[in-house]
């Protein structure tokens, strides 16, 4: 028999009361549920602070990212056999040269399919613009390259689900919405969600909020249409719905969270932390499934503790750390302490600089922190590392050695294990002119402006605003992006030069987490 876990009331409830202080915006909404009933229901401030309405457990919320599991879901019970969709996912990228990803690759974020929100950078979008159907659907129509073989590698594309979501249209010949709402979202209980893929307004009227407590807070302007990627809108007490769901059907041999979160492998073997629309973690020897859910003004996140019978849901209507706050109480709900690693000084004075993934073309930047910490800054934000009396720097998702000049690094989750070069040099600053993506069918203007290079893109989305570039070392550029059409936004751009025999510049390649190796030749 499993052993589960009694809840420590007392702990659970100061973790909750002290939400709203600890995670400071407009409102928000948590729950817990333990073996299938629910502990706390609980929301706190307000879903319109200019109209002064509550948030309550019953106020409407786009769950973003969510909708992905939500999306799994229909595709397990509609077709079965992801393979079924295979020929419906390769007809959306005609262009596309190589192996062709699998519609269970696009489910396991194994496709090497670049995010496309990512890509609208490169496409003139704004920020705050506008981003149709259509404009996905040309798009992921353009692709012509992918930046890892299917199956190899783990990377979050939001363009996966979207592809699998047309997919799953094309083979019912029904929208995907009424397909997932009739089959999936009213079965689970959840009485009030709706499926909303216009981001302008929220069903119900509640608010987003763009900023934070140092800023202030402004309604969050959101214009793009969505759909398998996000979409669906829940409130509180819908994804209380959705959790006794997964509960009730635990033991079913066939049920579907207990095939939505089976665990899943890469083509090589290695185990997958993502699989299904889901990811899949361990905390203290057990596993914990979930996922987390953006928009500009919008965070929620839910995890799932199987074994112990046990669900935590936070949602926000504002930029706070949701996923913190789920785990801050699934910890004070086991009664556990938050583990207090300390590091060597010493040693992790050692790590610090830049240093190039020549596999990847990423930037990875490190910096030593009191206490034994490092800052390491390789995926869409930094993790902090702690470094032990032996030399090696670790946390959850990454290890850094010290080999030779260079590092090693390994993410298990992206199945990464790559060499690191220091970045050496200064950056000449000859790189301005004008550049040419045929994949993307954009281009690319880099000026100097009183000596200061900025990079501006002109696509099919728009003319974007000029962005800084700032020297890191020789031809090795960084290009700041803090905001764009999806939130969190892609963060910092490796921008690497290319030059000729005679070192002349012929192109420059773009990269981030979400969307490596993007080639502009020079024109």
């Amino acid at each position: 028999m499993t052993n589960r876990p009694a809840l420590d009331a007392a702990r659970l409830d100061r973790a909750v009361a002290t939400l709203p202080e600890r995670f400071r915006g407009p409102g928000g909404a948590v729950a817990v549920v333990k073996d299938g009933e629910v502990v706390v229901r609980h929301a706190f401030g307000y879903s319109d602070l200019e109209a002064r309405i509550p948030f309550a457990p019953t106020t409407l919320v786009p769950i973003c990212s969510i909708t992905k599991q939500f999306t799994c879901a229909l595709m397990l019970d509609l077709v079965g056999d992801p393979a079924l969709l295979d020929a419906a996912v390769a007809a959306q990228m005609p262009k596309l040269h190589g192996p062709v990803p699998t519609a269970a690759n696009l489910a396991d974020n194994q496709s090497g399919l670049r995010d496309y929100w990512a890509l609208t950078v490169l496409c003139g979008a704004a920020p705050e613009g506008e981003f149709r159907p259509e404009d996905a659907k040309t798009l992921i129509g353009r692709t012509t390259s992918l930046h890892f073989a299917p199956g190899t590698r783990y990377s979050y594309s939001n363009g996966n689900f979207r592809v699998l979501g047309t997919a799953l249209e094309a083979h019912a010949g029904k929208p995907f919405e009424e397909l997932l709402m009739e089959r999936i979202v009213r079965p689970a209980g959840m009485e009030t969600a709706v499926y909303g893929p216009e981001t302008r307004t929220v069903p119900g009227g509640a608010v987003g909020y763009d900023g934070d407590p140092n800023y202030g807070f402004v309604p969050g302007i959101n214009r793009i249409h969505w759909s398998g990627d996000a979409g669906l809108c829940a409130s509180l007490d819908d994804m209380i719905a959705w959790e006794r769901f997964i509960d009730r059907t635990r033991d079913e041999p066939n049920g579907l969270y207990r095939r939505l979160s089976h665990p899943t492998t890469f083509a090589d073997g290695n185990p997958a932390q993502y699989g299904l629309g889901l990811s899949r973690t361990l905390r203290n020897g057990r596993v914990v499934t979930g996922h987390g859910g953006a928009l500009r003004g919008w965070r929620s996140h839910r995890l799932h503790l199987a074994d112990a019978r046990l669900s935590v849901v936070v949602l926000f209507n504002h930029a706070g750390d949701a996923r913190g706050a789920a785990l801050s109480v699934l910890a004070a709900a086991l009664g556990e302490d938050a583990p207090q690693a300390t590091g060597s000084d010493v040693h992790a004075s050692a790590f610090a600089g830049s240093f190039l993934d020549e596999e990847t073309g990423l930037l990875l930047d490190l910096a030593p922190l009191p206490g034994g910490k490092v800052s390491a800054r390789y995926g869409t934000g930094a993790e902090i590392l702690t470094v032990s009396t032996d030399g090696v720097a670790r946390s959850d998702g990454m290890v850094l050695v010290h080999a030779g000049a260079g590092l090693r690094l390994e993410r298990p989750a992206d199945n990464l294990a790559t060499r690191l070069s220091p970045v050496e040099g200064e950056a000449a600053r000859d790189i301005d002119g004008v550049y040419r993506s045929d994949e993307l069918g954009s281009t690319l203007t880099v000026t100097s402006a009183g000596g200061a290079l900025y990079a501006a893109f002109d696509g099919f989305l728009g003319k974007g605003a000029a962005q800084p570039l700032y020297p890191v070392g020789r031809d090795v550029w960084r290009m700041p992006c803090q905001r764009s059409l999806d939130a969190p936004s892609p963060g910092d751009w490796t921008v690497l030069v290319r030059r000729d025999d005679k070192g002349a510049v012929v192109g420059v390649t773009f990269g981030c987490w979400l969307a490596r190796n993007v080639a502009f030749d020079k024109a």
